[in-house]
C-alpha cells in the first residue's frame, strides 16, 4: 500500500501531493496521541509531577517510542545520505544552527512552562479542538498570539516562514 500511494503522489502537482502528505502524517500523529492518551491534559500532569505519588511514566514510553523509530532512519538513511534526497523535496532540511543562546533558552522554559501550566503542548492541543473543552481553543489561541509577536519565520515555518 506504502509503494501504490508513493506511486500515485509522483502522478499528483507537488504541492497537492505535499498538502495530502502533511494531511496524511497529522492525522496519523494525532491518532497516536489519543491512543496513547496523550491528549489528556491530567496524563500529562501526572507524568511532569513526580512528587504527587501518582508519577505516570507513560510519556516516557510514547516519546521513546518515537525515537525508537526515527533513530534509525536518520542514522542509517538520512545523515549518510543514502536517500539522496525526500520522495517530495529537493533536499533534507538539517539543522545546521548549533548555538545555545538566550532565545533558545528563553524559548524553552516558555515552552516547558506552558506544557506544564496548561497541560498541552501544541500537537495535543490541536488534536484536543475537536474536544466540546474551552481550554484547547484558549491555549491555541494564546499559542497562536504568542508566534504573532515573535519571529513566526524562526518559531514556526508553518506559519509563513
Amino acid at each position: 500500500a506504502a509503494v501504490a500511494a508513493l506511486v500515485a503522489l509522483d502522478t499528483l502537482p507537488q504541492s497537492v501531493a505535499l498538502n495530502l502528505t502533511s494531511l496524511v502524517d497529522g492525522t496519523l500523529f494525532a491518532f497516536g496521541l489519543g491512543l496513547s492518551g496523550m491528549t489528556s491534559p491530567a496524563r500529562v500532569a501526572q507524568f511532569l509531577d513526580v512528587s504527587a505519588g501518582t508519577w505516570n511514566p507513560t510519556l516516557m514510553f510514547v516519546m521513546a517510542g518515537g525515537l525508537g523509530l526515527m533513530a534509525p532512519f536518520m542514522t542509517l538513511l538520512v545523515l549518510p545520505k543514502r536517500l539522496g534526497k525526500p520522495v517530495l523535496g529537493k533536499s533534507f532540511e538539517l539543522p545546521t544552527n548549533s548555538t545555545i543562546d538566550a532565545k533558545l533558552l528563553a524559548g524553552g522554559v516558555l515552552f516547558g512552562s506552558g506544557w506544564a501550566i496548561g497541560g498541552m503542548c501544541p500537537g495535543p492541543a490541536l488534536v484536543n479542538l475537536a474536544s466540546p473543552h474551552g481550554a484547547p481553543l484558549i491555549f491555541v489561541g494564546t499559542m497562536f498570539a504568542g508566534l504573532a509577536l515573535s519571529d513566526s519565520k524562526q518559531v514556526c515555518g508553518c506559519l509563513g516562514g
